[in-house]
C-alpha cells in the first residue's frame, strides 16, 4: 500500500489527531506514580529483554543446581527455592498486568463514551439534514416525502430506546 501524503489530511483531521495526542499526553501526565511504575514494569515484563533475562537467570540457576557448572556449588538441588521465587514473581507480575489492564479498560471506556457521543451527534445531524433535503425536494416538486426510507431516516432516534431494545434482545437471546 502506498504511503499517504501527510499534507493530504484535512485541517480538521489534523486538529483531531493533535487533540487525541494532547489527551494521551495529559492522561499520561495525570497518572499516579504507582500507575507509572506498574506501566513501566508491565512494559518491561512484556518485552523480549525480559524473556532473555529470565532464560539467562533461570538457565544458570538450573545449570548450577544440576551440577553442570564445575566449581560452583549447588545451592538449590531440589529446586524448591526456584519454584518459590518463580511463584512469587508470577504473583507480582500478574498484579502489575491487572493494574495496567484496569487502566487501559478505563481509557477504553472513555473512548467508547466519546464514540457514542459522536455517533449520536452525527445521527442527529443527519436526521436534520434529511429533513432539509426532503423540504428542498418538496419545494422542487420532487415527491421525496413519499419514500418510506426517507421517512425512516427523518425520524430522530432516541438513544434510550436503542439501549432498551438492545437490553431486551440480550435478555431474550
Amino acid at each position: 500500500m502506498p504511503k499517504a501524503d501527510p499534507d493530504s489530511l484535512s485541517l480538521s483531521l489534523r486538529r483531531n489527531i493533535q487533540a487525541l495526542e494532547n489527551r494521551r499526553k495529559a492522561e499520561a501526565a495525570a497518572a499516579t506514580r504507582e500507575e507509572r511504575i506498574a506501566g513501566a514494569i508491565t512494559g518491561f515484563t512484556g518485552s523480549m529483554r525480559f524473556v532473555y533475562l529470565h532464560l539467562a537467570l533461570y538457565g544458570a540457576w538450573i545449570a548450577v543446581n544440576l551440577g553442570v557448572v564445575p566449581g560452583v556449588p549447588r545451592f538449590d538441588p531440589s529446586f524448591v527455592v526456584l519454584a518459590m521465587v518463580a511463584s512469587v514473581e508470577a504473583i507480582f507480575l500478574s498484579t502489575f498486568v491487572l493494574i495496567s489492564q484496569n487502566r487501559m479498560a478505563a481509557q477504553a471506556d472513555k473512548r467508547a463514551d466519546l464514540d457514542l457521543q459522536i455517533s449520536l451527534l452525527a445521527e442527529h445531524e443527519l436526521t436534520k439534514l434529511s429533513e432539509v433535503v426532503v423540504a428542498i425536494a418538496e419545494r422542487l416538486d420532487i415527491r421525496a416525502a413519499a419514500d418510506p426510507e426517507l421517512r425512516e431516516v427523518g425520524r430522530d432516534v432516541s438513544p434510550e430506546a436503542v439501549l432498551d431494545e438492545i437490553a431486551a434482545q440480550q435478555a431474550s437471546g
